[in-house]
């Protein structure tokens, strides 16, 4: 899709559709009235029969006729002015994307009348219109790709093209490619997406200046000792994989930052089964090592100053003959124990032989990302991810990259007086804690691996996977992570 930028009015635009954000009470902003004295009243006769008031969410459209140059018009409700914000731009641009899908248009003018940080809009937009464009469609026989829209016009009366929009954009553009790698990766059947295929696939994306990948089978993963992958593996007759990808910037960086992603492929539970139901969308459980491996493979185009190595323990979990067992114990490489009590608390298992390799780097920042618990789905929903952070800091700055990106996170404490939970009889901690507060005893279980480095921990159950489509997402895997991700990189 090609980005215009256009200095013209609205009235005088030839496109497909014609779209025009108002916000509420709104209505007579001069945009509209040139728009309505052209159309000879009938665009104000039918928002009021429409009862279109410009609320947030609500849209208008209106056929031209001929009347204007452009076809169609589709008014784009904003909410209270006050409170338009990139996110907002961002539905308006999904919403819009939508709309000239559902019509079988190729080209769309957005008339861009942001009020503040004109950059920052512009690239919420485009991105809203590039992330509703995502389908996956390689499973279906009988899949019609709908025309995809050619050209988004951004337009005003004395707009000129900045180099700050420029670049916003540009970023933007390479963000959603790698949201949809992301998305791809998880949308994939598990029984394609192995451990030997996300190793294959870090290797293909992953590629350019600054970038390199290594991708360690079974007996490299033995050697290294990371006997959390080993033991979750052991009921499968896949082999697993770690992958580590490594990026260094031109010149000296500015930090060290480590990535870590759970890479589970399938989860069936283990011997610990899970009921059927909860298995029909356990191949998203890898969604976080899927952030990971996209964000990576846009540092040789974006070139952050800073040093990033992603580490993405992968590998299915199922029952087999020789699967783990409750009762069984853990010894990792930095000396703990855990004793395993339920195969399905498998994730933290294998992100504890990530963190403890990844800390003996010594970086300045950790972040892992993890479909890790029902339990944070239980205290924040389907859209809201949780963070767990021992350093106000890094946290801060995460939770800022979070909203600015569009993804929702909420900051969740570590009670260190739950650490009595997950305290084991035989090992040093146990897998699983008490019966409640179950996200918190999983962060806490990954805290023991990461030593005194500022790190975070995203737990992303609930938004990584949607099970009905949404502005800027069909039904299925969401990328979420990516954005944030490459926000902070960016910027810290």
């Amino acid at each position: 899709m090609e980005i215009r930028f256009k200095d013209i009015g609205p009235e005088s635009l030839k496109t497909d559709l014609l779209v025009v954000p108002v916000s509420e009470k709104r209505l007579e902003d001069t945009s509209i009235r040139a728009l309505d004295r052209r159309l000879k009243g009938k665009l104000q006769e039918r928002i009021q029969k429409s009862k279109f008031a410009g609320t947030e969410g609500a849209s208008l459209l209106y056929s031209t006729a001929g009347v204007l140059p452009a076809a169609n018009l589709l008014l784009i409700g904003l909410g209270k002015a006050a409170d338009v914000d990139a996110e907002i731009w961002r539905r308006s641009g999904a919403r819009a994307r939508r709309e000239a899908t559902a019509l079988g248009l190729e080209d769309i003018g957005f008339f861009f009348s942001p009020e503040r940080d004109p950059a920052g809009a512009a690239a919420a937009i485009v991105e809203g219109a590039l992330l509703a464009s995502y389908q996956f469609t390689k499973y279906r026989s009988n899949a019609k790709n709908p025309l995809g829209i050619k050209t988004l016009t951004l337009h005003k009366p004395g707009l000129s093209r900045s180099s700050g929009m420029d670049q916003a954009v540009r970023i933007t553009e390479q963000t959603v490619g790698a949201v949809f790698l992301a998305r791809d990766l998880i949308n994939e059947p598990p029984s394609v997406s192995t451990a030997r295929y996300l190793g294959e696939q870090a290797e293909r994306h992953c590629r350019g200046r600054g970038l390199s990948v290594d991708v360690w089978g079974k007996k490299k993963i033995e050697s290294m000792k990371l006997a959390g992958l080993l033991a979750v593996n052991r009921g499968s007759q896949e082999e697993p994989r770690f992958i580590t990808i490594h990026y260094k910037p031109a010149g000296k960086p500015r930090k060290k930052i480590a990535l870590i992603g759970k890479g589970i492929t399938f989860d069936s539970g283990g011997l610990s089964l899970k009921p059927s139901k909860s298995m029909e969308t356990m191949k998203l459980d890898m969604a976080g090592g899927a952030a990971v491996i996209a964000t990576m493979s846009r540092l040789p185009v974006l070139r952050p100053a800073v040093e990033v190595i992603g580490y993405i323990p992968t590998t299915d979990n199922l029952p087999g003959p020789n699967a783990q067992k409750p009762g069984d114990v853990i010894r990792y490489l930095n000396g703990k124990t855990i004793e395993v009590l339920n195969t399905d608390a498998e994730g933290r298992l294998i992100l504890a032989d990530a963190l403890a390799l990844a800390a003996k780097q010594k970086p300045d920042y950790m972040i892992n990302l993890a479909t890790l618990t029902g339990a944070c789905m239980v205290a924040l929903g389907t859209q809201v991810a949780g963070m767990f952070s021992n350093h106000h800091a890094l946290a801060e700055r995460v939770m800022r990259c979070a909203q600015e990106s569009g993804e929702k996170l909420w900051q969740l404490p570590l009670v260190k007086e739950y650490r009595e939970d997950i305290k084991s009889s035989v090992a040093d901690i146990k897998n699983i804690g008490g019966g409640h507060g179950g996200a918190i005893t999983a962060a806490l279980i990954l805290q023991e691996f990461v030593e005194e480095i500022p790190w975070a921990h995203l737990d992303i159950a609930g938004p990584a996977y949607t099970d009905r489509d949404i502005a800027t997402c069909p039904k299925g895997g969401t990328g979420f992570g990516v954005r944030t991700l490459l926000r902070f990189l960016m910027t810290v």
